[in-house]
């Protein structure tokens, strides 16, 4: 069996925003991804892809993918990954059922943005939410992304998606 790694930034550290803070996988939250993933709630927006343990360990010690676990007054209700290179990347996240409907998402994903460009002088994050995910379109809206492009199924996503990137002054 594998042994826990983290991948992704070497010095990844605790995100904090007004209703959430993101902080860095650890070896104990294995199990609650296992079961999120499991759930297909979850997983219908994820391509229906579920895990093993074992996949689940190399998914997390992936070099070019930072993952961080999404927490709600100290609970978990979630998972964001940071995924590109030195410069710019994108977000993928979701929330578990019961946390969804309370700004929790738009919330984690405004405060990871905001660290990426203003702590890591990221010059672009990105996200790719498909058009028929309406729910997150919304969310990532909410947070702060505005649309760039549409986009059809290709070779990382099973449906048409959208390109959308973050704006920290967004034009109202």
């Amino acid at each position: 069996m594998s042994r826990f790694r983290r991948g992704g930034f070497d010095d990844a550290s605790p995100v904090w925003s007004e209703q959430t803070t993101l902080r860095p996988v650890e070896e104990s939250d294995v199990d609650p991804l296992l079961e999120w993933h499991a759930d297909p709630e979850v997983s219908r927006f994820w391509d229906d892809e579920t895990f093993t343990r074992e996949s689940m360990l190399e998914r997390l010690a992936r070099s070019d993918v930072t993952p961080y676990l999404v927490l709600a007054a100290g609970l978990p209700v979630g998972y964001l990954q940071v995924w590109g290179d030195a410069e710019r990347g994108g977000l993928d996240m979701f929330l578990e059922p019961s946390a969804r409907g309370r700004g929790l998402g738009p919330d984690a994903a405004r405060a990871m943005a905001r660290h990426l460009l203003e702590e890591r002088s990221w010059a672009r994050v990105t996200v790719d939410p498909y058009v028929w995910n309406v729910q997150a379109l919304r969310a990532w809206r909410k947070a702060g992304f505005v649309e760039v492009s549409r986009h059809e199924p290709d070779d990382e996503h099973t449906a048409e998606w959208i390109l959308l990137e973050f704006s920290p002054y967004p034009v109202r």
